[in-house]
C-alpha cells in the first residue's frame, strides 16, 4: 500500500503535488479500495490540496493535514446543504484518511467555470448572473447551520482577531497611506456597524466566479453549480455580499443593485451605514486584498479616501 508524507509546511506540499509520481499511486489505492475509477483524467494544479478528476464524474479531494480544518468544513458543509438549495453542489460518494490526510470523493459538476465565462459575457448577462448569485447567497443562508456552528473561530472572536491584524495586514499589502488614513475611525465605526449577536448563518466566504459553474441557455447564463466550502464558517450575514463586490460588480450601478436585490436589499436599505459597514467587512474578511482584487480600474485614482472608496464600490 502507498503512503502519504510528512511534509513540514505548504511549500513543501506544493513541491510534493507538482510531481504526480509521487501521489499517484496513492490515489490509485484509493479509489481502488473505495471501487472508483482509477483514471485521473484531470489535476488541479491550484488550490490549497491535491485535487483531480477520477474520469469525468468524480473529483477527488486529498487534504494535507495542515489544512485537516478545511475537510472539515467542506464535509460539514456539503452534508449540511445537500438537498436544500435550487443549484448543484457536490455529493460526497466516498470519504476515508490516509496517513493523517483526510480526503473526499464527490461528484463533479457540470458547466463552465465562472471565471471562463464571465470576461465575455454581455453587461446584460452579467447582471440577471449576479441577481442570481445574490440569491444563491441568501438561499444558503436560509439553511440551519447545525454543526457548522462548532467551527471555530466563531464570530465575535473571528471579528476580534481580524480587528487586530487589520493595520499591519493592509499596510503589508501595499494599500495606499490614504486609504490607511482612515482606518482607525473605519475600525470604530466596525464595532458599533457589524452586529456580533445577530443570528448566525452559514457564510462561504468566497462567493467569486473561481468557485461557481454557469450553463448558457439559448443565450442566457445561469448559475449552475457551486463548490469548494473549505472555508465556511458562521456569522453575519453581509459578508458574503464581499467576493461578488470586489471580484464581479466593478463599481457598476446596475450590477450592484442586482446582486443586491437577489440577496433581499430593496433600495432603501443601501444607505451609508450599509455601505460603512461593507467596506469595514471588505478590509477584515479573511482574503482581503483590495490592491489586488478589486476589480475597478484605477480605483486607488478615483477614490481619495475610504468613504470615497465605499461610494466607488457600491453606488446605488
Amino acid at each position: 500500500m502507498s503512503s502519504l508524507p510528512d511534509l513540514a509546511d505548504f511549500e513543501a506540499f506544493r513541491t510534493w503535488r507538482a510531481d504526480t509520481s509521487r501521489w499517484l499511486p496513492v490515489v490509485r489505492d484509493i479509489a481502488r479500495s473505495h471501487v472508483l475509477s482509477e483514471v485521473v483524467s484531470h489535476v488541479f494544479a491550484t488550490g490549497t490540496n491535491l485535487v483531480m478528476a477520477l474520469d469525468q464524474r468524480l473529483i477527488l479531494k486529498i487534504f494535507p493535514p495542515m489544512f485537516r480544518a478545511q475537510y472539515v468544513s467542506e464535509r460539514l458543509s456539503l452534508t449540511q446543504l445537500c438537498g436544500r438549495l435550487s443549484v448543484p453542489i457536490p455529493k460526497i460518494v466516498a470519504e476515508g484518511e490516509r496517513d493523517g490526510w483526510p480526503y473526499l470523493a464527490i461528484t463533479r459538476l457540470s458547466g463552465v467555470l465562472g471565471s471562463d465565462a464571465w470576461p465575455a459575457m454581455p453587461e446584460a448577462e452579467k447582471e440577471r448572473v449576479l441577481r442570481q448569485i445574490g440569491t444563491v447567497i441568501a438561499e444558503v443562508q436560509r439553511v440551519p447551520p447545525g454543526p457548522l456552528l462548532d467551527i471555530a473561530p466563531g464570530w465575535e472572536a473571528f471579528l476580534r482577531g481580524q480587528i487586530a491584524g487589520c493595520r499591519a495586514r493592509h499596510a503589508r499589502l501595499g494599500l495606499a497611506p490614504k486609504f490607511l488614513d482612515g482606518l482607525d475611525d473605519l475600525l470604530r465605526d466596525a464595532a458599533i456597524l457589524i452586529p456580533c449577536d445577530a443570528p448566525p448563518v452559514i457564510l462561504v466566504g468566497e462567493y467569486i466566479p473561481e468557485n461557481f459553474l454557469l450553463a448558457n441557455d439559448h443565450g442566457a447564463w445561469r448559475v449552475a453549480g457551486l463548490f469548494d466550502f473549505g472555508d465556511v464558517m458562521t456569522g453575519f450575514r453581509d459578508y458574503d455580499l464581499l467576493g461578488p463586490s470586489a471580484f464581479m460588480t466593478a463599481g457598476r450601478p446596475r450590477r450592484v443593485q442586482s446582486l443586491f436585490e437577489g440577496f433581499g436589499y430593496a433600495g432603501s436599505d443601501v444607505d451609508f451605514a450599509l455601505k460603512r459597514r461593507l467596506l469595514a467587512l471588505m478590509l477584515l474578511h479573511r482574503a482581503s486584498d483590495p490592491v489586488r482584487h478589486i476589480c475597478i480600474e484605477d480605483w486607488q485614482q478615483k477614490a481619495g479616501d475610504l468613504v470615497e472608496l465605499q461610494e466607488l464600490i457600491w453606488p446605488y
